[in-house]
């Protein structure tokens, strides 16, 4: 669930160096994933923590390589699904978003909204972004703000 680091990331990006800020926020993105990842190869010692150290390297090359490749408009599109799906799209329903100048493309999908302990709520969500041709999937979960916006908190 920490997959999603790069989402919180995304929705506020904004700098002057963007090729190596996306290059980063992929490398984050594809190493939390990797690590996700490894970590259901094997959850039992040694090899567990091996299989997640593995995954993280390989994730973060990976994300890296997207992240490169995601422009300003890309990370736009991809923020403002994110809101939309949170905030207005029932279980289950994909919120799909393109950029036509790069072909980039791909879909957020947000769960169930539940009350958290704290009393926020919350949703988890899944997100494909498809960079290139390369797909990275990835798992986080946001919670609503005061304001009514969605803040990836996982």
């Amino acid at each position: 669930r920490n997959a999603l680091l790069v989402a919180a990331l995304s929705l506020g990006l904004v700098g002057c160096n963007q090729g190596a800020q996306q290059e980063t926020i992929g490398t984050l993105f594809g190493a939390a994933l990797g690590g996700w990842v490894g970590s259901k190869i094997d959850n039992d010692g040694i090899g567990g923590a091996a299989a997640i150290a593995t995954g993280t390297v390989v994730g973060g090359f990976v994300g890296g390589s997207i992240g490169r490749k995601m422009d300003e408009v890309d990370q736009l599109r991809l923020a403002q699904a994110q809101q939309r799906a949170l905030y207005g799209n029932q279980a289950g329903q994909p919120q799909q978003w393109y950029n036509p100048n790069t072909g980039n493309y791909g879909t957020v999908t947000a769960g169930q909204t539940v009350q958290a302990a704290n009393g926020q709520y919350c949703r988890e969500y899944t997100q494909t972004i498809v960079v290139g041709g390369q797909q990275q999937d990835a798992y986080g979960r946001a919670c609503q703000q005061p304001d009514g916006s969605w803040q990836i908190v996982s």
